[in-house]
């Protein structure tokens, strides 16, 4: 009997139930998935939805478009299968921030950003599950609104005192290593995990590339660990079944500043 392929939507589902189920289980032969012309397409879809700038080779969507979606993507998936595919340098773009200071984007090729996507499509479901509830940002039915919604409710049950932390430099002191090995503790497959480490080195010798269809999820993996210590110090802390602290972290710069403000102002 020859098993049916399996769609990418019932493969996304299985893998996020089975990474619920088994929170130590490494998953295997995900690369094959990867390089699936559904997951390609998928990709192109979620990477063309964005509408982004071209990255380092000046090659458009428009471009893309008119030389035929279906050959560049083949010609995305040959590279991938024969394991030739290296991403570009990326195109570096700095955005001002206010006060002087700017913030430094990383931009990937659109080709790389469509084989980033892929690697999303196929990763995100198996880390979703281990997030904590007190995380919002890039996250599904979780935006970075809802960190603001978890303060307010905390207001209302009585928690007036306000610790607000900002990291400085994140995205640019995130070591490879200690990233690499958090995929690895999900990934049983070195291909995949050969793949992010190149995308991480186009970056330079540290650090994310924000701009990156990655660095979302990259950046709630590498802080999960913190989250599960203040997630934890919520239970420490209760007491006659009354919690004492309140957690709330969002990696999404689009939330206003007058909006963050909110806790300050308590």
């Amino acid at each position: 009997m020859i098993k049916p392929s399996i769609n990418l939507q019932d493969l996304r589902r299985k893998l996020y139930t089975k990474a619920k189920a088994e929170k130590s289980w490494r998953f295997w032969r995900m690369y094959v998935h990867v390089c699936k012309m559904e997951t390609l397409q998928e990709a192109y879809r979620l990477t063309r939805r964005n509408n982004g700038a071209p990255g380092i080779d000046g090659v458009t969507f428009e471009a893309i478009e008119k030389g035929g979606v279906d050959k560049y993507l083949q010609q995305i998936q040959n590279e991938l299968t024969n394991k030739t595919y290296y991403p570009m340098r990326n195109r570096k773009h700095a955005i001002p921030k206010g006060n002087g200071k700017s913030r430094k984007l990383s931009i990937p090729s659109i080709r790389d950003r469509v084989v980033q996507n892929a690697i999303k499509l196929l990763l995100a479901p198996l880390f979703e599950r281990d997030f904590q509830p007190g995380t919002s940002g890039y996250r599904p039915k979780r935006p970075a609104h809802a960190a603001l919604e978890r303060v307010g409710e905390g207001v209302v049950k009585g928690k007036r005192r306000v610790l607000d932390v900002a990291l400085k430099s994140y995205f640019d002191t995130v070591r490879d290593d200690i990233l690499l090995s958090k995929l690895a503790s999900r990934v049983n497959d070195k291909d995949p995990l050969r793949v992010v480490k190149h995308i991480l080195k186009a970056n330079g010798k540290k650090g994310l590339p924000q701009g990156s269809p990655l660095w979302p999820l990259f950046s709630n993996l590498y802080l999960n660990e913190p989250d599960k210590l203040l997630e934890k110090a919520k239970a420490v802390t209760k007491k006659n079944g009354y919690e004492h602290i309140e957690y709330a972290r969002w990696a999404d710069d689009r939330v206003p500043r007058a909006q963050r403000r909110i806790t300050r102002a308590i």
